[in-house]
């Protein structure tokens, strides 16, 4: 089988030869292709040629059905030192970001800085807000996706992102972490108000994305049972992916959450929403939740794609604990339904390349179809 052929076994309840094993390598490239240091062997390589190499699939993940465009909205940005500030002006009034850069995280391959003022911190901003977001026109990109679907051919199946659902947003991009709960105390009809202009805008988005020729659908990300707990989840987030996924498997297409967090307290939640598959699955030891519990909570009706901790490809983990945890995530999933081999988030640049090797090597000895408990 093709590493195509077995994400699309797995997708449909059947055992592919062997599991499939398809790590994201991004940000352990760019961090090593930003030093200039590279393995030898690699030199001048793309990551692709290095995914086949050292023999797995590549996570694909560039998929696009959908750009953005803001009509009637003035966009200007200024770099002052490390920060990079983004002023939005509407008829309503205007808004600005705060991005700082950190030359650490660029070196460590992680690029984009951290958000350090959002759009949102006080009761005048949301009618400003709710302006962009109703100026920014949704344009479908068909063609585009088909393009890279051919490009990845064989080696994985695009994943096509379509961004947080409508209060994570609130919660990540518009409000920030640091003040949101505030705002859901003190604002809560604005919040809401706002949530519902979101939910407008997303239900746009859906229908692009249900036109679109693209099967596997990114939407829901970094749940977590502080951030988002249950309650909040239950009332805001699972009615919206409850119809939108009703609306995606009548068009046999896939719903897929990124599980990059602490969704210990959020596991029967996330099979109740509809998600057919949680990538980046993060387990113990860095969230705590087992790769166990998670197949207890899921069974087959929700397929896991993770299940290695990217710590554990680090110091100072050593060899023998490390080899004694994948030979154990074998037998936890076996015989091998629902189940797509990956780090959680990601291979960082500090992993040992070693390891990487040795879990290709595992794959294909204890991986194959159906595997043994």
């Amino acid at each position: 089988m093709t590493d195509r052929e077995r994400i699309l076994a797995v997708i449909e309840g059947r055992l592919p030869d062997q599991i499939p094993w398809i790590p994201r390598m991004q940000i352990w490239y760019d961090a090593h292709v930003q030093r200039g240091d590279l393995p030898t062997r690699y030199d001048g390589w793309d990551l692709r040629r290095i995914e086949q190499d050292l023999g797995m699939g590549t996570p694909a993940r560039d998929g696009r059905v959908f750009r953005t465009e803001l009509e009637g909205v003035d966009v200007r940005t200024e770099q002052t030192g490390n920060d990079i500030v983004t002023t939005y002006t509407t008829s309503k009034g205007s808004v600005f970001t705060v991005h700082r850069q950190s030359k650490t995280l660029s070196e460590g391959g992680i690029a984009g800085g951290l958000v350090v003022k959002h759009m949102i911190t006080g009761p005048e901003d949301y009618a400003v807000v709710e302006e962009i977001i109703r100026r920014t026109r949704i344009i479908p990109t068909y063609a585009d996706y088909l393009a890279y679907d051919a490009q990845v051919g064989d080696a994985g199946l695009p994943l096509v992102a379509m961004g947080p659902d409508p209060m994570y947003r609130i919660i990540q991009d518009l409000i920030g972490y640091n003040n949101v709960f505030f705002h859901l105390h003190d604002d809560r009809a604005q919040v809401m108000h706002l949530y519902h202009v979101l939910e407008e805008q997303a239900l746009e988005i859906q229908r692009v994305v249900l036109d679109s020729p693209a099967s596997l659908i990114l939407h829901g990300e970094h749940f977590d049972s502080q951030f988002t707990p249950p309650r909040l989840f239950r009332t805001t987030m699972l009615p919206y992916f409850q119809a939108f996924a009703d609306r995606l498997h009548a068009r046999g297409k896939v719903l897929v959450c990124h599980a990059d967090a602490d969704t210990s307290r959020l596991l029967e939640l996330i099979k109740e929403a509809g998600f057919d598959m949680a990538e980046c699955f993060v387990t113990a030891p860095m969230v705590p939740v087992t790769l166990a519990e998670a197949r207890a909570a899921f069974g087959d009706q929700v397929i896991i794609w993770g299940g290695v901790p990217s710590s554990i490809l680090c110091d100072p983990v050593t060899d023998a604990a490390f080899e004694s945890y994948i030979r154990d995530l074998f037998h936890i999933i076996a015989p091998g339904y629902a189940f797509i081999l990956g780090v959680a988030d990601n291979v960082m640049a500090e992993a040992k390349l070693d390891r990487i090797k040795q879990i290709s090597e595992m794959v294909a000895t204890l991986g194959r179809c159906p595997i043994s408990g």
